[in-house]
């Protein structure tokens, strides 16, 4: 049974506060600047996990978007919830749901369309992923709990097997980056092939994410002990992560670049456990304070992803940059320190853009 008018979960805003904000600290170039000041230092390690791993392995940095992805799947039960209790029809929800997954689609390919020299047709974006995990997981919303495990799981095997099985002439390497199944797809898709090794179909495998954030959704909101379902997130999770690590040394290696299911599971089961962790702390324990700081951008997450990726990064950015550094080259502040401040003046502006939208009740939504 499930609660007729669950309480907020201040735990799901947290997460999804502090996944925008470090994405938000990557756009204004951060951690490349903590990178190369640490070169040669013992905290040199701490500050690789902001960035991607080159392929086989997993940083801090590959959990991001499963972050982002998982959130969105429990976010969205309780939103099936509400719209549920408010009497709306499947039909309803679901042209609500297909709108939704469209413009996602639409800004996820407008983020890569814009180049200098051209435009571009492009599907690597985490909102064009998103578009199709979302569909998926709402088709299945209403089955059971089993059900929708059984077909997440499903969807690995399917991966398993395409980039295994399907024997296409120079991308018959299941593991190896530029000559995989899921390059071949994107040479049909978009006749190109991403130099980092990026590939479309991640949408298949990654859908289990946003399927295990409805199913951690749809358990916060039944009747059972908060003690009990907060165990339930933890334990799945280290079920996940035991699973994902096993697979690694000795099937099938975490490579975040394709989604390989080793690291859909590893990366899950942080996931499940972090939403664990913090329903414990925050909702359970009731430690808010501070809390404000995140969820003003996490309210408005859509809004600030578009502006640090389409706006930020081909103008704000440098417009701030040119004033910062420009003030503080009158004073000589040494040019290490410049960028970091810089940086960090960026992130306050940008995070001041998300308190004013949340002061006035403006919540960019699709």
């Amino acid at each position: 049974m499930t609660l007729p008018n669950p309480p907020r979960l201040l735990s799901l805003d947290f997460m999804r506060g502090l996944i925008m904000i470090f994405l938000v600290l990557e756009s204004t170039q951060l951690y490349e600047h903590l990178l190369e000041l640490s070169e040669g230092s013992k905290i040199h390690f701490i500050f690789s996990q902001f960035f991607h791993h080159p392929w086989n392995g997993l940083r801090f940095w590959d959990l991001i978007q499963p972050g982002f992805m998982f959130m969105a799947g429990t976010a969205m039960a309780y939103s099936l919830h509400s719209q549920q209790q408010k009497g709306m029809t499947w039909r309803q929800s679901f042209l609500k749901t297909l709108k939704r997954s469209g413009w996602l689609f639409f800004w996820g390919v407008l983020d890569y369309a814009v180049r200098p020299q051209s435009l571009s047709f492009e599907l690597w974006d985490v909102l064009t992923q998103l578009s199709f995990t979302t569909l998926v997981a709402f088709l299945i919303y209403r089955w059971s709990y089993s059900s929708q495990i059984v077909f997440s799981i499903g969807l690995l095997i399917l991966t398993e097997i395409l980039y295994r099985y399907t024997r296409i002439p120079g991308f018959d390497q299941p593991f190896a980056d530029q000559h995989n199944f899921g390059n071949y797809v994107d040479l049909l898709l978009m006749n190109k092939i991403n130099s980092g090794g990026w590939v479309a179909i991640n949408c298949i495998p990654t859908a289990a994410h946003t399927i295990w954030g409805v199913l951690a959704g749809k358990l916060l909101l039944t009747q059972k002990l908060e003690n009990e379902k907060m165990k339930w997130l933890m334990l799945t999770g280290l079920v996940c992560l035991a699973i994902g690590y096993s697979m690694d040394i000795s099937i099938t290696p975490i490579i975040k670049r394709i989604a390989t299911s080793s690291f859909v599971f590893a990366s899950g089961g942080w996931c499940l456990f972090g939403l664990g962790l913090s329903y414990w702390w925050i909702d359970i324990k009731d430690h808010r304070k501070h809390l404000q700081f995140f969820t003003i951008v996490g309210m408005n997450s859509l809004f600030i992803y578009l502006f640090i990726e389409i706006v930020a990064s081909r103008w704000f950015n440098g417009y701030i940059g040119a004033i910062t550094n420009g003030l503080m080259g009158i004073i000589n502040v040494p040019a290490s320190l410049m960028a970091i401040i810089t940086s960090l003046v960026i992130f306050t502006l940008e995070w001041k853009m998300c308190q004013f939208l949340f002061k006035h009740g403006v919540f960019f939504k699709v």
